[in-house]
């Protein structure tokens, strides 16, 4: 069994200053969202933050950009969000851009343990400057290395007390990948089971990767509201 913890503080205190996280979700989907507002209310400085994006202006990661506690941005996407736009533009956060394949790519790796590997993406780009270049059938490869977090911040739609987790259609972007590649992995869950009430083969992301483990509810907002 893993500790199944009873509050989200407990949940972020060992986080310190400059600790680099990974943080699952996509836009606003399956995002972490109460282990996110811990963070927040912690006050943890200096962090680096690999995600896909930076969460909007006034949710998700967007709350940690807004209180000045982000130092880096590691992500593929940043539309979303203004003031993302403005620390960058002003020189007060420093952002690496990834193509978003690569970036799960080296995530992916780094929990299996993988130390590089190369890609076709961004050959002849800026984003091959100072990267190992190679030839494989005539057509070049960048040398891209793997992804590894002190923590990984993760949502699942249902967990054991086992650690064992399923997520909630596209919440499986991104959260499974994050879940192996963090040294320390906690898991965000909506609703608890006991051991054997999830089927082993519905399990997306196995007990193994996951050290602590929470339930918590979550506000699910929308990052961009149409209609008809």
């Amino acid at each position: 069994m893993k500790p199944v913890l009873d509050t989200f503080e407990e949940a972020v205190q060992d986080i310190q200053d400059g600790a680099t996280i990974l943080v699952g979700g996509f836009g606003l989907v399956g995002i972490p969202e109460n282990l996110i507002l811990a963070l927040k209310e912690k006050g943890t400085k200096d962090l680096t933050v690999i995600s896909n994006n930076c969460g909007v202006d006034d949710w998700g990661l967007g709350l940690l950009l807004k209180n000045r506690q982000i130092k880096k941005m590691v992500g593929s996407y940043v539309g979303e969000n203004k003031e993302f736009e403005r620390q960058v533009l002003s020189g007060e956060l420093e952002v690496e851009l990834i193509p978003q394949g690569t970036l799960a790519e080296r995530i992916r790796a780094g929990g299996a343990g993988i130390p590089a590997f190369y890609t076709p993406a961004g050959v002849g780009t800026p984003i091959a400057e100072g990267k190992e270049v190679r030839v494989f059938n005539g057509k070049e490869y960048l040398l891209e290395e793997a992804i590894q977090a002190d923590f990984s911040f993760v949502r699942a739609w249902k967990g054991d007390i086992m650690g064992n987790l399923v997520y909630n259609k596209t919440a499986r972007n991104f959260n499974p990948m994050i879940a192996a590649a963090g040294k320390v992995t906690i898991a965000e869950v909506e609703e608890l089971v006991g051991v054997g009430e999830l089927s082993p083969d519905q399990i997306h992301t196995p007990s193994i990767y996951i050290q602590k483990v929470i339930v918590g509810d979550q506000e699910k907002k929308i990052e961009r509201l149409t209609t008809r």
